[in-house]
Parts: C-alpha cells; structure tokens; sequence
C-alpha cells in the first residue's frame, strides 16, 4: 500500500546521492563541483564572478557564451573552494558527492566541455 512505502521510506532516510567521477588520462577521478540542470537555459554568472581561479565557463564574454545552454566547471582547475554554491541564484552547483541522481549526466558534462580546449 501507499502508507506502507511512506513508512518504509522514512524509516530509510533519504536516498543515497552519487558521487561523479571522469575519467582523465586513465584514472578515475573525483571532480570537486559539477553544474547541473537548473543552470540550463539560465545561465546566470554570479557564479562566475566569484570564482577565485576562473574555472567557470563560458564568461558573457567569450565567444562561446551566446551558443551554450548551460555554464561547465573545469574539473582540473576547480579548487574546491565551494564559493559558488551560494552565488547560483537557481541552486544548480552541487560538490560531486551531493548531486542528486538524476543529474549525475551532468558530471560528465562539464567535464566533456573542456576536452581539447
């Protein structure tokens, strides 16, 4: 019945979160921060300007900007500050072992926008 997973469900807890990991030159590592859904379409850079080693991309104004959807956090150059968690206005900057499950794509998407670049 509906009640019983209710009651089960609390007695669990919330559900386990995921932690990110890319692959760089064949090692598996864990990224500090990813970008995750609620950025899309947003896009807002307060995110950006409090970064304190500039690894949040696209900038406004780089030639990038107008033709993504979404800001991607460098997974090399991220220090793990976490300074901007609290400056995304819409709540899409997770540390890598509290993104929720349906956004664990997102991981891998940042990281994928900086190979090559």
């Amino acid at each position: 019945s509906t009640r019983s997973a209710e009651l089960e469900r609390a007695r669990l807890g919330p559900a386990p979160r995921s932690r990110c990991a890319v692959r760089a030159d064949d090692t598996e590592e864990l990224m500090a921060y990813s970008i995750c859904e609620p950025c899309v379409g947003t896009k807002d850079t307060a995110c950006v300007d409090v970064c304190p080693v500039d690894c949040i991309h696209p900038r406004k104004d780089e030639d990038e900007f107008e033709a993504e959807t979404m800001l991607y956090i460098h997974p090399e150059e991220c220090i793990d500050c976490g300074a901007c968690v609290p400056a995304c206005p819409v709540e899409a900057i997770f540390a890598n072992d509290e993104v929720p499950d349906e956004w664990t794509s997102f991981c891998e998407t940042n990281a994928v926008w900086y190979e090559g670049k």
